[in-house]
């Protein structure tokens, strides 16, 4: 005969506070049921290995099946079953307390609910308008009892007929959750959530190509490794189990560089593998590859805030019975176990990586490029990694040499050490676009770091913090003989005026550039160096490139790029341009610049006599006097720069000179680029 009851609380107290702090989304119910399922055939099998179950185990499979006509979703075990008592203790205790007494009594310990009916039961009802469980215990002489609810504060169980031990719990699939009475939908959801779990779990029968088309055999289509490869002994596994493995969770990625078999049972169980894959540079399409378990039981693979943040770049399997299952990721971030795991994992990938560095150092280094943005990102982002990683951390020079840091501080300490006391550390981005640069710094004797990885220009303002007395200089931050000061710089022998007139020359000839300056100035660089040279300063670029990446850096983001054309007074060619500019200028500069002279001697004379004055003791005569000569100045430095400029547009070597500078760098192109090559063959006849 049929009996009622009251659960005690409302739909609408306790399935809000399912959703809200244990359940971020309808689908988590089928891992709960599944996982119930499991645990009960778990249960079973430890009362027999204990000698109190007596019985035959038979087949333990754990069973999901599908009857969309009924709308119905069943899932079905052959555990160890309830009485009604049991019923009552495990589907209803959760109203006996209310709803705040509940949480507090869980709060602790979430995983306690697995395996209970309880809370993990309920989340079925975020997906159907009833629910069903017909149950037998495995105790001698149970009987069968069928326990229903529609989802309202009443419920109704009677006694039926089940000649097996175990539970079907039958899910009325609501309407607007139609989802789930889909095959391909349900498959998705246990190969998601279930694909691991300890039992077999089947989802109807395995299909054949027969007679012109797919057909169900007789066969279970079992979706689970029972045995997954992190539940396995190190000892016995080979590489090739571990790529095989590697393969089942990410069947489209490249082979792993090599990985951590995770295996620890104090202060916490712990167990898993961890891949390193090939990262190469691009972070973000990485992201979300660990998969985190308890008890082979899927959590989640959102792992940001749960393990430390670079160690989201790996990929893998965490496995432990600390992990709360039945939890929302947010709690999982404030759990105490997880820090204590997220800690240890660090560690582990720590004393892996210098592990494999002293074993088999050639082979470290053949595997850095693809390591080290993951390195990177730790160093980066965590001090206790940093202190670890800095003695197995590389760098690499232009010639593809490796060395660590204590290494590499030893071969430049005598040479690129300047005047300041200042070890300095030259590198280069693009080692074919910056080729010139690189071999001035390496005639000079200097090594040349290749610093070309996503994270290298973050890595470089740390080190300068790290490392004492360092500094870090592109190759083309500044001319070969200013990287790495060591005296005081040669200055040229031109006076004022013809390095006014030369700077002139080439400014007035430079190309207008979007978003970009350029700043000319004349040095002594020797015969042998480059007539033109263009640098950038490292500060600016390092500002502009950092703006990419950092919040409240938009200001440097939006300046133009700002370059310096070095005009080498020493070479021929720039000693030709200026003579040839003398000659050529000389009848209309000669009065141009005798007028500047006067004016500028006119202008200092006033300015000495307004010398010590008050602003009100200057008459208005007396200024105006002042503004007239300043605007005399201008007209005739003007009309210099005029004159300069006409004879520069007609001498091709100014202009070869700076397409040259220009190729170097990368910055000629389009039409100038044109010019430059029809300059170059009329240059050439």
């Amino acid at each position: 005969m049929a009996q009622k009851g009251n659960i005690g609380v409302t739909t609408e107290n306790i399935f809000p506070v399912i959703k809200k702090f244990l359940y971020s989304d309808h689908e988590i119910f089928l891992r709960e049921m599944v996982s119930n399922a499991v645990d009960a055939t778990q249960k079973l099998k430890t009362l027999a290995e204990r000698g109190d179950f007596k019985g035959e185990l038979g087949d333990l499979t754990v069973r999901i099946s599908l009857d969309t006509e009924k709308g119905t979703l069943t899932i079905s075990d052959r555990g160890i079953g309830m009485t009604e008592e049991e019923i009552n203790k495990y589907i209803n205790q959760i109203a006996f307390s209310g709803v705040t007494d509940f949480l507090d009594k869980y709060k602790d310990n979430a995983n306690a609910i697995i395996g209970h009916f309880g809370l993990g039961f309920y989340s079925s009802f975020m997906v159907s308008k009833k629910v069903d469980i017909i149950t037998r215990s495995y105790k001698e002489g149970a009987k069968a009892v069928k326990w229903s609810c529609d989802g309202s504060p009443e419920f109704e169980i009677e006694d039926v007929e089940k000649t097996d031990r175990g539970s079907d719990i039958v899910l009325h699939i609501d309407d607007d959750c139609k989802e789930f009475l889909e095959k391909q939908k349900i498959e998705e959801l246990l190969n998601k959530y279930c694909k691991f779990m300890a039992v077999p779990v089947a989802f109807g029968k395995k299909t054949e190509w027969k007679d012109g088309k797919q057909q169900e055999t007789d066969e279970d289509n079992i979706i689970n490794n029972v045995e997954p490869l992190w539940t396995k002994a190190p000892s016995t596994l080979k590489d090739e189990d571990y790529k095989s493995f590697y393969r089942t969770l990410y069947p489209m990625q490249d082979e792993p560089l090599f990985w951590i078999h995770l295996n620890v049972d104090y202060p916490f169980n712990l167990t898993g593998i961890l891949y390193f894959p090939r990262i190469k540079s691009n972070i973000e399409l990485q992201r979300n590859k660990i998969q985190l378990y308890c008890n082979q039981v899927f959590v989640t693979d959102q792992v940001e805030g749960i393990v430390s943040e670079f160690l989201t770049l790996l990929h893998g399997v965490i496995d432990s019975p600390d992990i709360p299952l039945n939890v929302s990721r947010s709690y999982l971030q404030s759990d105490a176990n997880v820090k204590k795991i997220s800690k240890y994992i660090t560690k582990k990938v720590a004393d892996r990586l210098a592990a494999i560095f002293k074993e088999n150092r050639k082979d470290y280094e053949e595997k850095w490029d693809d390591l080290k943005i993951f390195i990177h990102y730790g160093m980066l982002s965590q001090d206790d990694f940093y202190d670890r990683a800095k003695d197995f951390a590389l760098l690499k020079d232009v010639d593809g040499k490796y060395f660590t840091y204590e290494e590499y501080q030893t071969l430049i300490k005598d040479n690129q050490t300047d005047k300041e006391g200042n070890l300095v550390y030259l590198y280069a981005n693009d080692k074919e676009g910056e080729y010139s640069y690189i071999e001035a710094a390496k005639a000079k004797g200097y090594s040349v770091l290749l610093l070309d990885g996503q994270l290298d220009n973050p890595m470089v303002s740390m080190l300068e913090q790290k490392l004492e007395k360092t500094r870090f200089s592109r190759v083309d931050a500044d001319i070969v003989d200013r990287l790495i000061q060591k005296d005081d710089k040669k200055e040229s022998e031109l006076a004022k005026n013809e390095k006014d007139n030369l700077e002139q020359t080439f400014r007035s000839q430079l190309p207008k550039m979007e978003k970009t300056e350029f700043y000319v100035d004349v040095q002594a660089l020797g015969d042998q160096t480059l007539p033109v040279l263009i640098t950038q300063s490292e500060y600016m670029r390092r500002m502009k490139e950092a703006s990419k990446f950092q919040a409240g850096m938009a200001f440097y983001a939006q300046m133009p790029d700002a370059f310096n054309l070095v005009l080498n007074s020493d070479h021929p060619l720039i000693k030709q341009v200026l003579e040839d500019g003398k000659t050529a200028c000389a009848t209309e500069l000669q009065p141009v610049e005798s007028e500047l002279k006067g004016l500028e001697a006119r202008l200092a004379a006033l300015h000495q006599s307004q010398n010590g004055k008050k602003q009100e003791e200057i008459s208005q005569e007396e200024k105006d006097d002042v503004k007239n000569t300043e605007s005399a100045l201008e007209e005739q430095r003007t009309k210099k720069n005029n004159i300069i400029a006409t004879y520069a547009a007609g001498n091709k070597v100014v202009h070869q000179l700076i397409d040259l500078a220009l190729l170097q760098n990368g910055m000629l192109k389009g039409a100038a680029l044109d010019s430059f090559l029809k300059r170059s063959v009329d240059l050439i006849k």
